[in-house]
Formats: C-alpha cells, structure tokens, sequence
C-alpha cells in the first residue's frame, strides 16, 4: 500500500525526455546558442506562465538570435527535438495510480495538452496542472497547493516527484515529501 494520499509528478525530465543528442547538433551545426537563448528566465518565463503562446516564445528565440534566415531555420527544428515517454516511470505511476489520484504538475505551454496527446498520455493522469494554466509555475507554493487542492488531499499527503531540486524543495517546505528524481530507482524507492 502507498503511504500516500497523492502523487504529484512533474512532465519533464521524469515521465517525458527530450533528445538532447539532437538539441546539441542542431547547435553544432547552426553555430548557435538555442538552449541558452530558448531558457533564458526572460525568453522562457512569459510561455510558462501562460502570457505568451510557444509560437511567440519561438519568435522571441529567432529575433535573440539575430532574426536572420538561419536562425529561423535553427528554431524551427529546435521546436521539432522528438521526445518520448518513459515507459518505466508511466508503469510505476499507472501501478500508483490503482490507489490514489496521480496529478501531473508541469512548467509548460499553451500546447501541453497537444504533446500530452501525441505521448498517448491524454487520458494518463488524474489531472493535469500547466503553469501556463494556472498562471503560476514551480516552486511557486501556489502550483502545489493547487495540485493538492485538485487531488482532494492536504499537502502533507502528497507525494511529489520532479528532476529539479529547487522544485522538490519548495514541496518539501509546504510537508510534502519531495522525491529528486535523476533515475528510475530514485521513484521506484519509493513507488515500488
């Protein structure tokens, strides 16, 4: 049995991957700097709390880039970098899931829901809390009560999961036991 009311689990890093082999050729081979650009706090804030669309962030991207041709091209199959599911973390959270309300809890875009979709994870979780939804991303202290407001459990009875230390930190300052995700074994601990 989970010693759980709730598991709150973060999209990125934990249940969905990018390919970062991809990401660094396209850099390579474009002579630019697209992960700095495209994650600097400024570029990157106003998607995620939902201000802006992914469309104007990729526009913000070109135009930091210098707005020619080639950084057009660059952005463009940055935007396309495949992502995958990791099936080992959906299984443990699906075996959760038997027992208690599993709630994704994401820094995302206006186009979660369609990446969600195109994983087959439209149906997965519980529910769903987007930054760009709620106007509030992680380690906001509001995401997470949300979270928990949604899972119809108190904090202290939620489980949360997330690859970014600060992010499990703010969770554990609101008495959430906070789990730093970097390996399966890390949520198998304990999920089982």
């Amino acid at each position: 049995m989970i010693p759980f009311a709730a598991v709150l689990t973060d999209l990125d890093g934990v249940l969905r991957h990018f390919d970062h082999a991809v990401q660094a050729d396209i850099e390579a081979r474009y002579g630019l700097p697209l992960m700095k650009t495209a994650f600097d706090p400024e570029l990157i804030l106003p998607p995620t709390l939902g201000q802006v669309t992914e469309a104007q962030w990729a526009e913000a991207i070109v135009a930091a880039l210098g707005g020619d041709d080639r950084a057009r091209q660059a952005v463009a199959e940055f935007m396309e970098v495949p992502f995958w599911v990791d099936e080992q973390v959906r299984e443990l959270l699906a075996r959760a899931q038997q027992h208690v309300p599993v709630i994704i809890v994401t820094n995302a875009m206006d186009t979660v829901e369609e990446h969600l979709d195109r994983l087959g994870l439209t149906y997965f979780a519980d529910d769903l809390v987007s930054s760009a939804r709620v106007g509030v991303a992680k380690p906001d202290r509001r995401i997470y009560e949300i979270a928990a407001e949604r899972a119809g459990v108190a904090p202290e009875s939620c489980l949360f999961v997330d690859d970014r230390l600060p992010n499990v930190e703010a969770a554990r300052a609101l008495g959430m036991t906070g789990v730093h995700y970097r390996t399966i074994q890390d949520l198998a601990a304990v999920l089982g």
